[in-house]
């Protein structure tokens, strides 16, 4: 029987996920023992069978540029990606750091509108965005939150760092 990882070729200056100096990395030993005792086909049949509990769960999106118009399930990947406890410390402070300024950024622009007055951002890029509502400028809001869902992008460089895109 081909196994998944038959033919798998480690990458040159890329990080893997799973790989480090040609070894499986300690946080994926289990995994890794998991999936090299299924073939590919049963692989392919958790894969859709999550893309179906995906689309009746309603955990999907709708492209609306499209001229499609039909619902996606969001991009999932089966073999999960793991982070250890001391990366995920230092991810997650970063996330914070990160929708902490965001929140602060939008409430000063609905609220004291400093970073417009100095000239930071300009006053018609604010404007000007079909997402800002005037409407909510000096509207208080419920513990000072304004960002309640927010998507961070996360990229892994070759050396293994992760940054946050901008």
């Amino acid at each position: 029987m081909d196994h998944l990882f038959d033919h798998y070729i480690l990458p040159n200056a890329i990080w893997d996920e799973m790989y480090a100096n040609q070894e499986v990395r300690d946080h994926y030993k289990q995994l890794f023992t998991y999936l090299s005792e299924i073939s590919q086909e049963e692989l392919n049949n958790k894969e859709d069978l999550s893309k179906k509990l995906f689309m009746s769960q309603g955990i999907t999106f709708t492209v609306y540029s499209s001229n499609e118009g039909i619902e996606k399930i969001f991009p999932f990947d089966v073999i999960p990606r793991i982070i250890t406890a001391t990366e995920w410390q230092t991810i997650e402070a970063g996330i914070k750091q990160r929708l902490t300024a965001l929140n602060l950024f939008l409430k000063d622009v609905y609220a004291n509108q400093e970073v417009l007055r100095s000239g930071i951002v300009p006053t018609e890029l604010v404007y000007s965005c079909p997402h800002f509502l005037r409407e909510m400028v000096g509207l208080k809001v419920p513990h000072d939150i304004y960002v309640h869902i927010a998507g961070i992008d996360l990229i892994r460089d070759s050396d293994g760092s992760v940054y946050f895109r901008r």
